[in-house]
């Protein structure tokens, strides 16, 4: 598997260490955000933004993809922070590292028993809605760097000015410079030159030395760390909190999960390849484990980096090493010249994110697509949007997917009279025979009124789960006390082996003619 890293399959060698450069270079206002959100030192945001890149670059499912800190998991992981805390001071860390660890043993359990394969459950106006939410969620994200990091006033006048100029200067770059060439990244270009720029002419413009300047015991906003040593968490009453512990891992475990293997999904679509989502559950998993092992914070696969990375043309898996070690290097050597980024050339190349992310084609299909598809659209937008909680967002959607599925499909179940004859009656049923549909199913047949022998033909039906075998078998009871003969007739061998599992009081006819179908065939693949 490590052998990987040194086999090009993907890209080549000079786009993947230029666009891992870039990567790198907008992984550090990034991870430095997350780490406030958590309430961490930002160096703890850095490190865990390394050892979640390489070890996913290098063993994950997806070449090309980023991982790194990121907020949903920055706001999950921060209320092991505040319970630690407040249980004795300076020991809400070791519950940090606790956690990140236990959600990296889950996930790596997830993978094992190869549950990845679940996303493919999750219907496409649900992706929409996640990455449109997303792209809104990432846009929102840049308005406070429009802030005074000193006074956290809103910027006015000249330096209001200055940064909306050169923010809009990056994204001008990053449009126009791929006209003239793509031997080099034009986000990276942008960072250079408009970081240039600023440091010649506006050096009172925002940097990240500024954004350094607001974490605790860092008034001078300087980038300095040395590579940590592995500790195991200490201090922790395992007797009385390990449901706590395991809750909050558990969580960060599934947000993990989910925003990876979403983020999996998009970039398979726009690379057209496909990735390996138990690999991928496996790989984060030990990241968050080593990460968590290393005094980082933990984190998951960051869709605005990962198109970074795309765009800029890295697609094999030696982008996310280099910007792994890149930042590594940033933090133990480069820190100066980190330090005088301006933060406008950052927001620019969100900015670009945010605009290539949004999925535009979906305001085109309004009133073209049935308005059940544009309502999970906007509802998972809004969960995304407002509750910055994509898991959440991504149930919510499959929930009232499934809900708008289970509507439309009971009112798809149609009975109709093919055969009248005294003592006899032939019945065809079509659709499919499950919860939602029972009580339509049950109405056209009234026991009491109908000759001595029915015959309900299921060739073009379907018997789906428990509540159709018990409307069946009710329906037969009905018959059957009132001295009639109910027969189930062209039932597919898999719904005569579930009716007969069920040991349910029905006759069942079997026909020469009777189908041999599958209520659900699964592919065998490489997940």
């Amino acid at each position: 598997m490590f052998a990987d890293l040194f086999r090009k399959k993907n890209g080549n060698w000079k786009d993947d260490t230029l666009s891992g450069l870039t990567v790198a270079l907008a992984l550090v206002p990034e991870a430095i955000a997350f780490s406030f959100a958590a309430g961490v030192d930002p160096l703890v945001g850095l490190w865990a933004a390394v050892f979640m890149g390489f070890i996913t670059a290098a063993f994950g499912g997806r070449p090309g993809m980023i991982s790194g800190a990121t907020g949903a998991i920055a706001v999950v992981v921060g209320k092991a922070v505040q319970h630690g805390d407040a249980i004795e001071p300076g020991l809400g860390m070791q519950y940090l590292f606790a956690t990140v660890m236990l959600a990296g043993v889950i996930q790596i359990v997830f993978g094992a028993l190869k549950l990845g394969r679940f996303i493919r459950l999750v219907p496409h106006p649900v992706m929409i809605g996640f990455v449109n939410g997303l792209a809104i969620v990432i846009l929102m994200a840049q308005f406070p760097s429009f802030r005074d990091p000193a006074t956290g006033e809103w910027l006015q006048g000249g330096a209001l000015a200055i940064m909306v100029s050169l923010v809009l200067l990056t994204m001008a770059v990053i449009h126009f410079f791929p006209r003239l060439t793509k031997a080099v990244p034009s986000s990276l270009v942008a960072i250079v030159g408009v970081g240039l720029l600023a440091f010649l002419f506006f050096k009172d413009t925002p940097t990240v030395s500024n954004v350094l300047a607001q974490a605790e015991g860092n008034p001078e906003g300087k980038l300095a760390g040395t590579f940590p040593l592995p500790a195991w968490p200490s201090g922790i009453d395992w007797a009385g909190e390990w449901k706590f512990i395991l809750k909050i891992a558990f969580i960060v475990a599934m947000v993990g999960i989910i925003e990876s293997l979403m983020t999996m999904q998009l970039i398979d679509e726009i690379t057209e390849t496909r990735g390996q989502g138990n690999r991928e559950c496996a790989a984060q998993g030990s990241a968050n484990f080593l990460s968590g092992l290393f005094g980082g914070m933990g984190g998951c696969a960051m869709i605005g980096q990962s198109l970074i990375n795309i765009n800029s043309g890295g697609r094999g898996r030696t982008s996310g090493v280099v910007a792994a070690a890149a930042l590594a290097f940033f933090i133990m050597v480069g820190g100066p010249v980190i330090e005088q980024i301006p933060i406008a050339a950052l927001v620019g190349v969100m900015f670009m994110v945010v605009i290539g992310t949004f999925e535009w084609s979906s305001l085109r299909t309004f009133g073209k697509v049935p308005l059940s598809d544009w309502i999970v659209i906007l509802t998972v937008t809004l969960v995304t949007v407002f509750l910055h909680d994509l898991a959440t967002a991504v149930f919510v959607g499959i929930i009232v997917s499934a809900l708008v599925f289970a509507w439309e499909s009971s009112r798809h179940v149609h009975v109709e009279l093919v055969s009248d004859g005294e003592r006899e009656r032939i019945y065809s049923l079509e659709g499919l025979l499950y919860f939602g549909s029972v009580r339509d199913f049950t109405d056209h047949f009234q026991a009491r009124s109908d000759v001595p022998s029915i015959v309900i033909d299921f060739a073009r039906a379907r018997v789906c789960d428990l509540s159709g075998i018990e409307a069946i078998n009710a329906l037969t009871d009905r018959y059957r006390k009132a001295g009639k003969r109910l027969r189930l007739r062209h039932l597919s061998k898999d719904c005569q082996r579930m009716l007969e599992r069920a040991d349910k009081l029905i006759e069942i006819e079997v026909a020469e003619d009777d189908p041999d179908y599958l209520v659900a065939r699964i592919r065998p693949d490489r997940d």
